[in-house]
């Protein structure tokens, strides 16, 4: 069985890693295609991977099975305008651009495409991601499966029946990356004011914010449950996580993440002017 000819539009870090991981699943190079007008990207992508990367879309994209549109979403429009009518009947579409929904990118390539909206996360950079999807009513079950082992590929895939949820799943898990990370600062900071050597303090946060997603992962009790767990009544984590508590911390989260929803149905509104 052949596999699945692949044309992504955009030579950029996500396509990166969406190529590595499929070349690492076994997936066949020559089966693999990139477009992009910067000379620079196509050759870091042939130099990389070893597979074919031109400057011309549409030409990459014929005969492709899937056309990834791997492009940011002010870029999305001309892009898939420019490839309204020259998309093989047999393709699908996969946009990863943040905040366009499946009908706005339809007007721009054509209103019988088959098209899936995805939200990867930057994680898949080392094959660790997460990746919602979403797919319009002419999306054929061969070809989510074919998206779906795409973005497995680098990670963790779902889908999704409402189109709504994929700006939700932008808040906790598409931008969440940089909330863990923006802890991480704030830990080696105060760590530091502590007293504790700025390398060994980052190490020791990461090593725990790894061992405590593992154990997350690998437990069957419930997140709470497992926080109770190590919470000594009494004890330092308590004092730490009421002092959390006592600051409002979910009310400063769910602030966060609803502004990360409202932004990403912004994009969607200021692309449709």
């Amino acid at each position: 069985m052949t596999d699945s000819s692949i044309t992504f539009i955009g030579g950029g870090n996500m396509t990166a890693c969406l190529i590595e991981g499929l070349i690492a699943k076994g997936h066949s190079r020559a089966s693999i295609r990139v477009s992009d007008i910067n000379a620079d990207a196509r050759k870091k992508i042939v130099d990389v991977f070893q597979v074919t990367a031109i400057s011309d879309n549409v030409v990459a994209s014929k005969d492709a099975d899937v056309i990834v549109l791997a492009v940011k979403p002010q870029t999305l429009r001309a892009v898939a305008k420019d490839l309204a009518h020259q998309v093989p009947s047999r393709s699908v579409i996969v946009s990863i651009a943040a905040g366009i929904p499946v009908n706005q990118i339809a007007r721009y390539i054509g209103e019988s495409a088959s098209i899936v909206r995805a939200m990867p996360n930057t994680p898949a950079m080392v094959l660790s991601g997460a990746t919602g999807l979403y797919a319009n009513s002419k999306v054929l079950a061969s070809q989510r499966a074919t998206v779906e082992k795409i973005f497995s590929a680098v990670g963790y895939a779902c889908w999704v029946n409402d189109e709504s949820h994929i700006d939700s799943i932008t808040a906790v898990s598409g931008s969440a990356p940089a909330y863990f990370l923006l802890i991480f600062e704030a830990m080696q900071c105060v760590a530091k004011e502590l007293g504790l050597p700025e390398d060994l303090a980052l190490e020791l946060i990461r090593q725990t914010a790894y061992g405590t997603a593992v154990l997350a992962q690998s437990s069957s009790l419930k997140t709470h449950e497992l926080r109770r767990q190590v919470t000594s009544p009494g004890g330092t984590t308590e004092a730490a996580v009421k002092a959390f508590q006592d600051g409002g911390i979910e009310d400063l989260f769910r602030k966060a993440m609803t502004d990360a929803v409202k932004r990403s149905q912004e994009i969607a509104f200021d692309q449709s002017l």
